[in-house]
């Protein structure tokens, strides 16, 4: 504004000594031209309003025809445009405050009143009123917008808030004006919001993430923009908030990073994995082979060889459900009513948790069916209920459910695994300690739990994480400490075939057949000599592939098959058995590796026709086997 010409103000104050007083204070301060007009009631100065100008109304809250917060409310209610400072001789400023958080300008208390804070307030309210006035102009532009907009002035109260901000947050703009914006918004003043108040006055702008609540108790998460709008003079006059929703970005993100330091670990898992079986294979099949050739043993001495072989199975166990984290797991699939291993589990509740846990389980008949392997499903279901048990010392409630969903695409962008489809949902919910939020994002990982130590080896849960992932589904978990914790699976929904019936083939000793072993670990070589020889094989040994295709072309006549290891320096397995195969097209292969047959370190090893293939560790019996079925393959 032109402070040089006139300010023309509206006086409404009904004691002639009063008004006299704020006439000679004006007087004083020369540099600034203000013209006054003078009305003793409410409905006088309402009415000068309506014929005249003016820039500004100077409003005694105690009037002949009105009192106190009514008088501003009436004035407010008549001319909005138009911007007021209140005056009031009280000495309780409670009054004047109220009707500045209500929308007055500024407030003065008269017998503090000089000519200069006179000027001052004027000029203030002037700027003050037609900065909020410019900022609605432009708000009211951007009320179709998604983002919300707001104005809070240097106390944090709300002066404006657009259509955006009612989307967001739920509250109408009727219930925020003059609200407390960080006690409406947030549910403690936090450090965050603080740093970010300071940073603004400072820098004149702040940018960065909060974390905020709407009406209804909702947490969401916002991207903020504050900036220090300021006056003619440069001196701050309030505060503009342009905010956007991220919370579904922020769960994608969580999703996204969780996925990848999964993967990462699953990588590291399937390495280290391969190494530890190819330590445990020898030892495991040594373990059998001297409990074969046990006549001159001691019990004692065959004890300990069956302490060995357990304790190897053992390791060798606790390896598979590493690589089922890692990279999912593979078995005989097949059309599965879920409503009948829920009943399984049931009976198996019933009878073995204590009594002081209350079991409920719902399913509806018409459970959709599922593809897959009914004894990792039902793996998955024991290890969550057991969870849940442990979770309720006390006893408490444990809750199994089923229903039938569809998966729309409104719902997968919140869920990185998710996809459109029919899926079958199984929550298992507990009323038990809950998972503190730190832990929520752990819960996963192979090796990690909450327990005591020696109460469990921290695989339950990536175990089946990478069961439910080998099929198609995915997993959510949500809890609340004090208060309990929800598992839900989420698996494709099929069409139900018949069974297919698989018998196992019958283990069988060779008949001299010459078997090629390649490896370039020497204690499996021995043991694999050993264990084919004890069952009527005679045996070749090659420590790479070099070697390898040397003793293939001398005996290539007499060679009925050979078991190759996939995992070789210089040159691996498959290149190997490729140059074999040139050499023989008819050559017959067992491809062996520590990793599982579906890893994609392996993918090209799929490919060659091979015969079968055998994961390490190994016993004496599943050698011999998979030798047998390669031997008598079509």
């Amino acid at each position: 504004m032109d402070f040089q010409a006139p300010i023309r103000v509206l006086l409404i104050e009904d004691n002639p000594g009063d008004r006299r007083l704020l006439q000679e204070l004006l007087r004083e301060v020369g540099s600034v031209q203000i013209e006054l007009g003078y009305a003793d009631s409410l409905s006088q100065g309402i009415q000068y309003l309506k014929q005249g100008t003016f820039d500004l109304v100077l409003l005694d809250l105690f009037l002949p025809d009105s009192q106190g917060l009514a008088t501003f409310a009436q004035l407010q209610q008549q001319e909005r445009s138009i911007p007021i400072v209140v005056t009031t001789g009280l000495n309780d400023e409670t009054l004047p405050l109220k009707a500045v958080q209500a929308g007055a300008q500024d407030y003065l208390v008269k017998g503090q009143i000089t000519g200069e804070l006179l000027v001052r307030s004027i000029r203030y309210a002037i700027e003050r009123k037609r900065t909020e006035q410019k900022i609605r102009e432009q708000a009211a532009l951007l009320d179709i917008a998604t983002d919300a907009i707001l104005v809070r002035d240097l106390q944090n109260h709300i002066l404006f808030w657009n259509k955006g901000a009612e989307r967001l947050y739920g509250w109408t703009q009727t219930e925020v004006l003059g609200q407390q914006a960080f006690e409406l918004l947030y549910h403690n003043s936090t450090a965050q919001t603080e740093a970010a108040q300071q940073q603004l006055l400072l820098e004149g702008e702040w940018q960065g993430e909060l974390n905020q609540v709407t009406k209804a108790g909702q947490n969401i998460t916002v991207e903020s923009r504050w900036t220090l709008v300021r006056d003619d003079e440069e001196q701050p006059q309030s505060i503009l908030v342009v905010s956007t929703d991220i919370t579904d970005k922020k769960q994608l993100e969580a999703q996204f990073f969780r996925a990848q330091r999964l993967e990462s670990i699953g990588t590291l898992a399937s390495g280290i994995a391969h190494d530890l079986n190819n330590i445990l294979t020898p030892v495991l099949t040594t373990a059998q082979l001297l409990q074969m050739k046990a006549d001159n043993l001691d019990d004692r001495s065959l004890h300990m060889l069956q302490v060995l072989e357990t304790n190897a199975r053992r390791g060798a166990e606790i390896i598979k459900q590493v690589l089922s984290f890692a990279r999912g797991v593979e078995g005989n699939d097949t059309i599965l009513q879920a409503s009948h291993l829920i009943r399984e589990i049931q009976q198996i509740i019933r009878e073995t948790f204590p009594k002081s846990i209350e079991l409920e389980v719902d399913i509806p008949k018409d459970l959709w069916t599922i593809t897959g392997n009914p004894t990792q499903i039902h793996q998955v279901l024991m290890n969550l209920c057991v969870n849940a048990r442990d979770a309720m010392p006390e006893g408490g409630t444990l809750t199994i459910t089923a229903e039938n969903l569809t998966l729309d695409e409104t719902y997968i962008r919140t869920n990185l695994d998710a996809r459109v489809g029919k899926y079958i949902a199984i929550a298992v919910t507990d009323s038990g300690c809950g998972i503190a939020p730190e832990l929520i994002d752990r819960i996963f990982e192979p090796f990690f739990t909450s327990k005591e130590v020696g109460s469990g080896t921290g695989l339950g849960l990536s175990t089946a994480l990478g069961i439910i992932k080998s099929h198609r589904g995915f997993m959510t978990v949500s809890s609340t400490l004090g208060q309990g914790t929800q598992f839900k699976l989420f698996l494709p929904a099929a069409i139900a075939t018949k069974d297919s019936n698989l018998s196992d083939s019958e283990t069988l000793a060779g008949n001299q057949e010459l078997i090629l072993v390649v490896d370039d670990e020497a204690p499996i070589r021995e043991v694999t000599r050993a264990s084919l020889e004890a069952y009527n094989y005679r045996v070749l040994t090659a420590a790479d592939g070099v070697d390898a295709i040397a003793l293939y072309t001398q005996h290539q006549n007499d060679i009925g098959l050979v078991i190759m290891d996939m995992m070789m320096p210089a040159l691996d397995g498959v290149t190997t058995f490729r140059i074999l195969q040139k050499l023989n097209p008819h050559v017959r292969g067992i491809v062996v590796s520590g990793l599982p047959y579906h890893n994609p370190t392996l993918s090209w090893m799929k490919s060659l026709e091979v015969q079968r293939f055998l994961p390490k560790p190994y016993t004496v019996e599943e050698l011999i086997q998979v030798v047998h079925e390669a031997l008598v393959a079509p």
